[in-house]
């Protein structure tokens, strides 16, 4: 009988943790499946939105976190441990470069609707391409044009998402599971790890959710 680990991942597009942390969970399957070559690993990724209060138009990006952590030296700090965090998993993250903070809705709603529609390498090239253009390439990801963009340049067939790209901040509503902590792990619904936590942390829980389902598969 062929074995099985479901990973759900919560995540919020602009949140850097989230890209740090898919980074060290991709280093984690890595060496899980050296390990276990024979597990079918399936990643199910649900977004959340922390900012719903946000306009539609989004905020400028250097007030918005001048006013959540007080003041300029604080925002510096935080940018260079992002920033020094995000070296060690090869990734370049220059936030101060980010000009505005969006609404995220849409971009939830276009990342769950293309899911349904499409296969599992659409998803991954959406999830990727919409964590780069708001880390990477400075795009606005609450523009129904630059999603539309977005959703073409990865194979989606924009007619199969227009409707969910409402441009209203209507708040995306996501999974009943979601929690406020992002990103959050998930593994095979038995063992839970907060936050961007490095990959041999991650590695442990894969290892102990497979063990705890092999021994249920056990006969009694």
């Amino acid at each position: 009988m062929s074995r099985r680990l479901r990973i759900d991942v919560f995540f919020e597009f602009i949140c850097p943790w989230c890209l740090i942390g898919k980074r060290q969970l991709e280093h984690a399957q890595v060496q899980f499946r050296s390990r276990h070559p024979d597990v079918q690993i399936t990643t199910v990724w649900h977004g959340v939105q922390l900012l719903p209060q946000l306009p539609v138009q989004g905020e400028p990006f250097a007030d918005f976190y001048r006013k959540r952590l007080g003041n300029a030296d604080a925002v510096t700090m935080r940018q260079s441990q992002v920033q020094q965090a995000a070296r060690a998993v090869g990734l370049t993250i220059d936030l101060s470069r980010i000009e505005t903070m969006p609404n995220t809705a849409d971009a939830h709603r276009l990342f769950e609707r293309a899911s349904e529609l499409g296969n599992a390498a659409q998803r991954e090239m959406l999830l990727e391409r919409l964590f780069a253009a708001y880390f990477l390439r400075r795009e606005n990801l609450g523009c129904r044009e630059t999603l539309l963009a977005i959703a073409r340049s990865c194979g989606v067939d924009t007619d199969g998402v227009l409707d969910c790209l409402k441009g209203d901040a209507t708040p995306f509503e996501g999974s009943p599971d979601a929690t406020s902590g992002v990103p959050s792990f998930q593994f095979d619904r038995r063992v839970t790890v907060i936050g961007a936590q490095p990959a041999q942390a991650l590695l442990a829980a894969m290892n102990e959710a497979l063990k705890e389902s092999d021994r249920e598969r056990q006969p009694a």
